[in-house]
């Protein structure tokens, strides 16, 4: 992980730990309080530590066949892209995972894109059936 300071390194080496062992207990130390998560289905973002851990921590149990396969980064190593594939039901998909850190490792913007649509759509009504109550308490004003 060349060109990354160290606190997004540790973090980042954290986040592929998790998501290997598909266990995300350790998310909330690697968030900021303040972060936001992007989704591919909603217009507005999701504002919260606790939002971005709930959303993250059940796409990770409706994803199956999950796998990152490449890593970019910014010059100043502060954003990373994480280009993944994984199955929803009998849906493939392929996105990337955009994630930008502050200066103590700490997740502050979490974006996911994804496509075709058709994965896109079994992803969205998987997430919905599971957190549609809970969601929109977490929509932020921007």
């Amino acid at each position: 992980m060349k060109n990354l300071p160290d606190t997004v390194a540790a973090s980042l080496t954290t986040w592929h730990q998790m998501i290997a062992s598909g266990d995300l207990s350790g998310l909330p130390a690697i968030v900021h309080p303040d972060a936001v998560f992007r989704s591919p289905m909603a217009h507005q973002p999701y504002a919260s530590s606790q939002a971005v851990v709930l959303i993250l921590s059940t796409v990770v149990k409706v994803f199956e066949n999950f796998t990152y396969h490449r890593e970019l980064m910014s010059d100043d190593g502060m954003n990373v892209v994480l280009e993944f594939s994984a199955t929803v039901g009998d849906k493939q998909l392929k996105g990337i995972d955009m994630i930008r850190f502050d200066e103590a490792g700490k997740i502050v913007d979490f974006e996911v894109m994804v496509r075709p649509m058709s994965g896109l759509q079994a992803l969205g009504q998987e997430m919905g059936a599971r957190l549609a109550k809970y969601l929109p308490a977490y929509k932020a004003a921007i």
